[in-house]
């Protein structure tokens, strides 16, 4: 067994693989960047190595600093975690050149399985069956746009070494492969370093269901069932869960066995994903096709380890180090059932635009999960994981992905796992930056969810105007607004008691109009009953005033609350959504229909930069006359491009940025006359 593991990889991941390393009696190392000194898991590593600045083209693309750092430490073997350099054969030769060991399969699965184009010819000769498509080179826009029309549309363009929803377009048209091709083409070469593209039919109304695979250095290769990733949102997987509530018995064993084929086709080794698109028109499971293969650990894998009790990182660490598996295909088992939420910094009440910052509170719902080896521990605290690798006080940075943390659940059953999310996510603390948790929430609650009818379409189907937060009932509205009347009167009641004020007595107020969207309620707090609009509400809370997170039962529920005040009450994030209060005594509510609206400012003559990012390409020049729809300026944040285009008819007045200029959220990008 190795001595001494490199971790080259940073942030949750990062602190995943040192827990189960440490717990095997494995000293590690960690590598930082500048962005990374004070981050949790180079506190958590034995060792740490400082390799260069903030870009991860400077310090965690760099193979040779790797190896460097390996010798520096003594390391014997590097695990890549995922990303970065995971999946570069070189990387893994180069490794082999000095003698140190790679957590993770052969270069030749690497290299034949990290090429989408070569990939594809392999799947097809193993027998595995493939989306119909183009698999050679594409010389330009024009030689694009003739293969998308052959195949017939919709098309999808994808960067051949890309992955994580990077250098991917939908074209439905002819005008949108002439507009998103060379997109693509960027992001390839400025993500991965590769620019070739290739493009396939897009299969209608699909589910994404992955393979989880497991093999050693023995021959000996298993299928650890299927997790379900259909819940994307620009081909980025938000929700995870495992197993699929699509896939049948029989459907399992044949993906199965197809995914296991493939590997063996490539002579696998180490943990691997088998990524398939499945058509969820067809209810006999058997129209499913191969998309690619991940050649390294997924985000996702704590959904298998909650239903299979296998824990991954051991099993890679083992096969790397020549043992051989110590489970067969009917050890493997489905027990209950998990879901993983991806935490992101991103504010989905802006259209889902990247939120760097500081993370001025941050606190999840259970302590970060720790790998101490017993059963179910990989299930969390009461079937509640939290995988991060954040702090409070620490900052997400705009060089790296903009994951908080992946919260787990499990449960008996679907519905089980599904309630303990928003449990879980209600309790979820954070501020200074945007964040989806109510996102999250409302799609955890959503009918369509809970009766497992998921495609990959569901957040633009569901959410075409952009999210709002989630639907509340009447009776959740009721009990909210019962909980305004109570947290005034506490506060009132704090505030009687300050001294200094008017002599006689002052008793707290308990006759509350509160509004709740456009609807007012009246809050009554008598001796033993609280009264909304005349009906008793069944409400069992304790409050102290300064409180910024209650636990209460309402109704016979629990229901876990965030407060903050706001200039007239209070906003109460719970069940994804946050309301805004206003409270007043009843006695003087009715004076607010006097008070003077504030008109917003007309901003529709500016195009203004949505996020933090670089300015990578303008479209456009003083004097030209634009059509709404017609891309304007493109901006990268978080590694993706982000095409922004015009509104409405215009011409382009004073242009105020240059490409390659840094922007800052709201920053004037240019003006229409």
């Amino acid at each position: 067994m190795f001595k001494k593991i490199l971790i080259a990889n940073r942030g949750e991941i990062a602190c995943r693989v040192i827990k189960t390393a440490k717990r095997m009696g494995i000293a590690t190392v960690a590598v930082y960047s500048d962005a990374d000194a004070r981050a949790p898991f180079v506190r958590m590593a034995d060792e740490a190595v400082h390799i260069g600045p903030a870009p991860a083209s400077e310090s965690y693309l760099i193979a040779d600093k790797i190896i460097a750092a390996c010798k520096q430490t003594g390391a014997d073997a590097v695990h890549p975690g995922y990303g970065f350099l995971s999946e570069r054969a070189s990387f893994v030769e180069a490794l082999d050149k000095e003698g140190i060991a790679f957590v993770g399969p052969p270069t030749k699965a690497i290299a034949a399985m990290g090429d989408k184009i070569e990939s594809k010819k392999i799947a097809r000769e193993a027998g595995v069956n493939v989306v119909p498509g183009f698999v050679g080179e594409i010389r330009d826009t024009e030689h694009a746009v003739e293969i998308s029309n052959d195949i017939g549309y919709p098309v999808m363009m994808k960067a051949s070494a890309g992955g994580g929803g990077k250098g991917m377009r939908l074209a439905y048209s002819e005008k949108d492969v002439r507009e998103g091709f060379e997109s693509v083409k960027r992001e390839g070469l400025n993500s991965f370093g590769d620019d070739r593209v290739f493009i396939e039919k897009f299969i209608e109304d699909p589910r994404h269901i992955e393979i989880q695979i497991l093999g050693d250095k023995h021959g000996n290769v298993i299928y650890l069932n299927e997790r379900e990733c259909s819940i994307q949102r620009r081909h980025q997987k938000v929700v995870e869960e495992a197993p699929s509530p699509f896939v049948s018995a029989e459907m399992r064993k044949a993906m199965g066995e197809q995914c296991v084929a493939l590997s063996k086709a490539v002579g696998y080794h180490s943990a691997g994903t088998v990524e398939l698109i499945v058509s969820g028109a067809d209810k006999t499971g058997e129209s499913f096709y191969f998309l690619e293969m991940n050649t390294r650990l997924q985000v996702e894998h704590p959904v298998t380890e909650a239903i299979t009790g296998v824990d991954l990182v051991e099993q890679m660490i083992r096969v790397a180090a020549g043992e051989k598996l110590s489970i067969t295909q009917d050890d493997v088992k489905i027990d209950g059932w998990a879901i993983e939420n991806r935490v992101y910094a991103e504010d989905p009440y802006r259209g889902f635009l990247p939120s760097t910052g500081r993370l001025v509170r941050y606190q999840p719902p259970v302590e970060p999960w720790a790998d101490d080896g017993a059963e179910n521990g990989r299930r969390g605290v009461a079937g509640v994981r939290v995988d991060d690798g954040v702090f409070e006080g620490g900052e997400v940075s705009m060089f790296y992905d903009p994951m908080i943390a992946k919260l787990i659940t499990w449960g008996e059953t679907r519905d089980e796992a599904a309630d303990l999310q928003v449990q879980a996510l209600d309790a979820f603390r954070i501020e200074g930056l945007g964040h989806n948790v109510d996102f999250l929430s409302a799609i955890m609650q959503h009918p369509r969810f809970r009766s497992g009818e998921l495609t990959t379409g569901f957040i633009a189907e569901e959410y075409p105007d952009g999210f709002e937060g989630a639907a509340a009932s009447d009776d959740l509205k009721r009990v909210l607004a019962a909980v305004g009347g109570v947290i005034a009167t506490a506060d009132a009641d704090r505030a009687r008691r300050i001294d200094q004020q008017l002599d006689g007595d002052f008793y707290a107020p308990g006759d509350w109009t509160v509004r709740l969207g456009e609807t007012d309620y009246r809050v009554v707090l008598e001796e033993d009953a609280i009264t909304v609009d005349g009906q008793p509400v069944d409400l069992d809370m304790e409050y102290t005033p300064g409180e910024t997170m209650i636990d209460l039962e309402a109704e016979g529920e629990a229901l876990t609350l965030q407060l903050k005040p706001t200039r007239t009450g209070y906003a109460i994030t719970t069940r994804g959504a946050t309301h805004s209060l206003r409270i007043l005594q009843t006695r003087i509510a009715h004076l607010a229909s006097y008070m003077i609206e504030k008109e917003p400012p007309d901003l529709s003559k500016m195009l203004i930069c949505p996020m933090p990012g670089l300015l990578v390409k303008l479209h456009v020049a003083e004097g030209d006359e634009v059509q709404p729809g017609q891309p304007l300026a493109t901006v990268e944040a978080m590694k993706m491009e982000n095409i922004l285009r015009a509104e409405k008819q215009a011409v382009v007045g004073k242009i105020n940025a240059g490409e390659g200029d840094s922007l800052a959220v709201d920053e004037v990008i240019l003006e229409l006359e």
